[in-house]
């Protein structure tokens, strides 16, 4: 990667990639986390898993 706005969009679309495995999810992580410490990013997720759950869900008459 190869600017702090770079780091930030993968880690803003990292939910929306399809069709990769949880081998190359964890590969994409560990090279977001390690870009991020680069460009001094804090991440608050230690996990690809808590990418997203920290967003509110939808209430149920909106979807």
């Amino acid at each position: 990667m190869t600017d702090a706005a770079h780091v930030r969009d993968a880690m803003a679309r990292f939910n929306q990639v399809e069709g990769v495995t949880d081998s190359e999810r964890d590969q994409a992580f560990s090279n977001i986390q390690q870009a991020a410490h680069h460009f001094a990013i804090k991440m608050k997720e230690s996990d690809w898993h808590e990418f997203g759950s920290q967003r509110p869900k939808t209430p149920a008459h909106l979807e």
